[in-house]
């Protein structure tokens, strides 16, 4: 099989060679239009000597040429890998030397962060610039042009790896998940089988493409399902997102809970497009209840959370629209098995009790590149540990209870705090830092930083700006917290852990006093 013909071939056997596959400011792509471009990117590839198995790094927003070098990568058996655009260099240096890049992809705007990144790494890959014309690049747009519209495909078998995604680790360092040729095949599932999505559908999401829920359901799934694709190519806000649905009419919009918030605060959600969804899907962080109220009160439409993760690319559990939950992530979606065990391994507990999940899915990733023992942790015969704790309620209904271990989702992204912990260390007036998760008025979690800082001395605020110039310089924004508490000395367990639980409550309380 391969990959691309699996994303673009359902549609074209339907004869859908003029319907919409790519709605965006450029205008209209047809799926013929897009599997012709796609063949030219994947003859722009070959004639620079990239092969099968041999990996592309991709910094490009969402634009329809995203489309045209991804497909057309999977399409000659390379390996693309769309990396996060808000990376910092050290970030980039690291993946270009972990996955030992032999080309990369990207806009204008981001040729200096690579050109810094690219002076930190080992590994030189070959340079290709989709937009602007640059000394020194590929430029993707006139190669194309010269190139053939003819191209065969590269097949391999199901198990063999098809692209790459990166995902934080535990010590904060990216770690390269590797998705198999058979991920694409579970598309029918979420958006087919329960939204029924198809034929003259639209989807957008307000999440980019390198997260694994825009990739695998506004491209892989959409696509594959002869619906089309809404692209949007910077940061959108929440006024950003209302224009996108009143100009496109989406028929399906996939979200996170923060923009559910800001398009109920800034009014957004009452226009007239937000009616004419069919169908709203939320994951990436626990969506509050009260949320979910207002959100339908303003649309009349509720929103179905989900949860996924780049292991799985789809969701593995959701609310659907004939069996839904508020407050909870859902039932296993179609082709899922769902287990929870004891957090030591253990045999699976009891409805009620809290655990941690495992999961079964075609789509579950071969395991992460040049990690195998933690591969082998959390990979085992065809299931994933997700390392989320959940329990069942009565009506079988899965409750997200948090993290297994420390990390921290923030604005549907995993944050360690060790590694923001480790950057303020490195302030010699700081002696001790923990970073912890803290619930804001709208129950979605932001960090919290606390400090043992004698040397800050009383007056704090020029401390604070140099240490929030210095973790913004050196860390990707969102991993930055906004909040900064100073305490005499660390709470400590009688074995000397830090208890990050109290810590939690001093930033709690210290809210309650405010109000």
């Amino acid at each position: 099989m391969n990959i691309t013909d699996a994303v673009l071939g359902p549609a074209l056997a339907r004869g859908q060679e003029n319907d919409a596959a790519i709605l965006s400011t450029g205008g209209t792509v047809t799926f013929g239009q897009l599997a012709e471009r796609v063949n030219r990117a994947g003859n722009v590839f070959t004639a620079a000597g990239i092969g099968r198995g041999e990996r592309v790094l991709l910094l490009v927003t969402d634009r329809p040429e995203f489309f045209y070098i991804y497909l057309g990568l999977l399409k000659i058996g390379a390996v693309p890998v769309a990396l996060n655009l808000r990376l910092s260099a050290g970030d980039i240096a690291f993946t270009i030397d972990d996955a030992a890049c032999t080309g990369f992809v990207l806009e204008a705007q981001f040729a200096d962060l690579f050109t810094e990144a690219a002076a930190m790494a080992a590994s030189k890959p070959a340079a290709f610039s989709v937009d602007a014309p640059m000394d020194g690049y590929g430029h993707i747009p006139a190669l194309m042009d010269a190139a053939s519209t003819e191209l065969a495909s590269v097949l391999s078998a199901p198990d063999d790896p098809g692209f790459w995604m990166y995902s934080s680790g535990t010590t904060g360092k990216p770690k390269g998940v590797v998705h198999c040729q058979r991920t694409a095949l579970d598309a029918k599932h979420m958006l087919g089988q329960l939204m029924e999505v198809g034929p003259g559908d639209r989807v957008f999401a307000s999440s980019k493409l390198f997260f694994a829920f825009s990739l695998a359901h506004v491209m892989i799934a959409t696509l594959n399902l002869g619906a089309a694709a809404i692209l949007y190519p910077d940061w959108p806000d929440a006024e950003a997102v209302g224009d996108i649905v009143e100009t496109y009419r989406p028929t399906i919009l996939l979200s996170v809970p923060t923009f559910y918030r800001n398009m109920l605060r800034d009014g957004v959600a009452k226009g007239d497009g937000f009616k004419d969804v069919r169908y709203y899907l939320s994951a990436g962080e626990k969506l509050p209840r009260t949320l979910f109220d207002a959100w339908q009160d303003a649309t009349g439409r509720p929103v179905l959370e989900g949860i996924g993760a780049t292991e799985t690319c789809f969701l593995f559990l959701a609310n659907r629209p004939d069996r839904m939950s508020p407050g909870t992530c859902g039932v296993p979606t179609p082709g899922t098995e769902v287990k929870i065990l004891a957090q030591d391994g253990g045999p699976e507990i009891a409805p009620g009790e809290a655990g941690v999940l495992w999961v079964r899915m075609g789509c579950v990733a071969q395991g992460y590149w040049n990690l195998e023992q933690r591969s082998a942790a959390v990979f085992k015969d065809g299931w994933y540990c997700t390392n989320d704790m959940f329990s069942i309620d009565e009506d079988g209904f899965y409750e997200y209870q948090g993290r297994a271990d420390d990390m921290l989702k923030i604005s549907g992204q995993w944050v360690s705090p060790a590694e923001i912990e480790e950057r303020v260390l490195a302030n010699p007036l700081v002696d001790e830092a923990a970073v912890v998760g803290v619930p804001n008025e709208d129950g979605l979690i932001r960090l919290a930083l606390f400090m043992v800082a004698p040397g800050a001395g009383a007056d704090t605020v020029q401390f604070e700006k140099e240490l929030q110039d210095d973790l913004c310089e050196n860390l990707s924004i969102y991993k930055c917290p906004r909040r900064m508490f100073y305490v005499d000395e660390m709470p400590l367990t009688a074995t000397g852990k830090l208890q990050r639980f109290a810590l939690r409550d001093i930033a709690i309380n210290s809210d309650l006093g405010a109000a």
